[in-house]
């Protein structure tokens, strides 16, 4: 069995299958792990979100939930307006809608691959595996729920910050959730999220860096597979043990696929009509 994870989907769907055929995909030998934002902007939200459920209930894939994913949910909920740029109505309205969403909701915001871990956007340095482990449980409890609601109603926001400032239930849920599905950089003096920043790990803000080259509390020889940062620039980072495997698929880039026991690397182009202008 070859175990694949793979980039940020993004509603990519003929990208997605070009991958699975190139990699050989067999859904009766390998398993799939997508590192979540299945869906929105891309073309084929629904056709995304379909696959990876049906391979998921088959046994043959997981998926983490990233922060397309949520907005989904939050939408669905009439708690978020949808942007201009959405692509989510094929979703909304589906006439199973409702189970489509509740399976959705279901996924963790964290996987395990033995001492490994696989999430949208990265583990807080502040974290050992163990904080991480509970963090991601919690979040998963309160987005299965069936008023799931209640929460992602408070979800967003930028604050707190900081692991040390998390006081309560509430703030410790936004903070959890913003590190897993939105973090890029932080504070170096005290590990805050900067959630603004969006540019190349080469040119971090001032008094920033990459929150995995920051001194971290998971296992030495741990490493965390993640998306969401398209202009990172470098898939593997051996010396901080990551791998960031959202390569711009969405912006007519790749989409890639790693193999975790050999750190194989598979890529295909963006499909003909899928990609979108950064602009």
């Amino acid at each position: 069995m070859t175990t694949w994870i793979i980039g940020d989907l993004q509603g990519c769907h003929e990208s997605l299958q070009s991958l699975l055929a190139d990699i050989g995909f067999n859904s009766a030998r390998d398993e799939l792990i997508f590192v979540g934002d299945l869906v929105n902007r891309g073309p084929d939200s629904e056709g995304c979100l379909r696959h990876v459920q049906r391979l998921c209930e088959a046994g043959s894939a997981r998926t983490v939930l990233g922060n397309h994913d949520l907005h989904l949910l939050a939408v669905a909920a009439g708690l978020r307006k949808p942007n201009r740029d959405d692509t989510l109505d094929a979703i909304l309205a589906a006439p199973d809608r409702r189970a489509l969403l509740d399976w959705l909701a279901r996924q963790p915001l964290m996987l395990h691959l033995d001492d490994d871990a696989v999430t949208h956007a990265g583990l807080h340095p502040d974290w050992d595996m163990r904080t991480a482990s509970d963090c991601a449980a919690e979040l998963q409890t309160e987005l299965s729920r069936p008023d799931r609601e209640r929460f992602l109603a408070r979800m967003y926001g930028n604050e707190p910050a900081r692991w040390a400032a998390c006081r309560d239930d509430e703030g410790r849920q936004r903070f959890a959730v913003n590190v897993f599905t939105r973090m890029r950089f932080l504070r170096t003096a005290d590990h805050a999220l900067t959630l603004k920043a969006k540019g190349s790990a080469e040119q971090p803000p001032e008094g920033c860096l990459p929150w995995f080259m920051l001194p971290h509390q998971r296992p030495a020889h741990s490493r965390v597979f993640f998306g969401h940062w398209s202009t990172l620039g470098t898939v593997a980072w051996p010396t901080y043990g990551v791998y960031g495997l959202d390569t711009g698929c969405l912006w007519n880039g790749r989409l890639t696929a790693c193999d975790p026991e050999s750190g194989t690397l598979r890529s295909v182009p963006t499909a003909p009509g899928e990609g979108r202008s950064p602009s």
